[in-house]
């Protein structure tokens, strides 16, 4: 595709942003609505905290275990054809989730949709990266980014919703449904996505994975990728536990902060991803970074605090956060080579699905639950997350010196432009 763009999407392109938008929304919805169940599913199910715990973490493992084993294969395939055999594995698992009779067929059935879930961001990102080009992917990262803030604003109230109407399976349920009508449109509209298969020069799949994994520059893109899921999943496990037991939220005020927050990422997320194709993925990233670094100073230190003041500092640390994740996301694309582009995306997605499991788990060592379950050494939990956000500014500015370089040359010879 050539890099001269103009300002507006095609009507096919437009349709490949929404249905990619959508089926975002479907898997990250089926990975954030089992935690707001967790209370139910602790009744129901007689399960303790700790078995609810893997639960959760099952899906993020399996997930990331996941993309390194078909890393290999990515790029071996139409992406097509293999988005529509990932996304039904996703289907079929996110069915036996909503007819799992007990604990541990729910746990197997997280597994099961963990393993072909957590591949499907890495496929989407290639054929995003295969379809649109540098210039304008801050902007379809900003719209596909959404589905992180739709499922805040919709699916988890609904889903809540249809729990308590009818039963803890009904969500899961809901999903499969949605899932159903996506994958319909992309078995029938979706256009071949091959053209990466002619650059394939032969070899197996280990060897093709082996040759990633041997190139710096994708070694410091997946170096950054662990710090930038570090920051953000190590203050999400205990942010509800802290906000209720340290800065005075009530329980029932919650489902009106995360809606608030939600509303605002919908209406910033396509704006900033249009602001980092207008003046440059990094300078974003670096005002992202900025307003994080300081939202959670200022957040981690807070006493007990009106709930208006709390949503306008959360809608500004989110505000931060998802500056740095689409700007970030949009200049990994430009790392990969085309012949590349399926495995590097598959790995830069297991390591993102990990490194957050790691997060989790050392965030949990560094605060304790005090008295009346106040969350201790949240503030010590801040700065780390602070120390980890200026670290991977520094490695994402080796990033953008490498891609700057990279489209230089891709300029200088029109033979090399659809490289990016």
């Amino acid at each position: 595709m050539s890099e001269q763009k103009t300002a507006t999407f095609s009507g096919y392109e437009k349709f490949i942003i929404a249905v990619l938008a959508t089926l975002q929304f479907t898997v990250v919805l089926d990975f954030m609505v089992i935690s707001p169940l967790g209370y139910i599913l602790l009744d129901k199910l007689s399960i303790s905290t700790t078995q609810f715990g893997l639960v959760v973490s099952a899906y993020a493992f399996s997930a990331g275990a996941a993309g390194l084993l078909t890393a290999g294969f990515a790029d071996k395939f139409d992406r097509k054809k293999l988005l529509i055999f990932f996304y039904s594995g996703f289907v079929v698992g996110t069915l036996f989730c909503g007819i799992a009779p007990t604990y541990e067929f729910l746990l197997a059935a997280r597994i099961f949709t963990g393993l072909f879930g957590g591949v499907i961001s890495s496929i989407s990102f290639a054929i995003i990266t295969d379809l649109f080009p540098i210039q304008v992917r801050g902007r379809v990262m900003g719209f596909v980014q959404m589905a992180f803030a739709s499922s805040q604003v919709l699916g988890i109230p609904i889903g809540l919703y249809l729990a308590k109407a009818f039963s803890w399976h009904a969500p899961f349920l809901m999903i499969v449904g949605l899932s159903i009508v996506v994958g319909f449109l992309v078995v029938t509209y979706m256009k071949p996505i091959n053209a990466h298969l002619k650059l394939q020069t032969g070899g197996n799949a280990f060897k093709h994975l082996g040759n990633i994994l041997a190139r710096p520059e994708y070694l410091q893109g997946f170096a950054a990728t662990t710090l930038l899921a570090t920051g953000g999943f190590m203050l999400m496990p205990f942010g509800t536990a802290y906000g209720v037991n340290n800065l005075g939220i009530k329980e029932a005020q919650l489902p009106t902060l995360y809606m608030i927050t939600g509303i605002c990422m919908l209406v910033f997320s396509p704006l900033i991803g249009k602001l980092s194709d207008k003046i440059g993925k990094y300078k974003v990233f670096l005002g992202g970074s900025f307003v994080a670094c300081v939202m959670t100073l200022i957040y981690c230190n807070l006493p007990v605090t009106p709930l208006w003041i709390i949503i306008a500092l959360n809608v500004l640390l989110f505000v931060g956060i998802t500056g740095r994740m689409i700007s970030a996301s949009a200049l990994m694309t430009a790392v990969p080579e085309p012949q590349d582009r399926g495995a590097f995306m598959g790995i830069n997605s297991s390591i993102q699905q990990i490194a957050g499991g790691i997060a989790s788990l050392i965030a949990g060592f560094i605060v304790t639950e005090g008295v009346g379950g106040r969350i201790e050494n949240y503030p010590t939990l801040g700065n780390v997350v602070v120390v980890a956000i200026i670290v991977t500014a520094l490695l994402m500015y080796r990033i953008h010196t490498y891609v700057s370089a990279k489209l230089t040359a891709s300029a200088a010879s029109p033979a090399q432009k659809t490289s990016v």
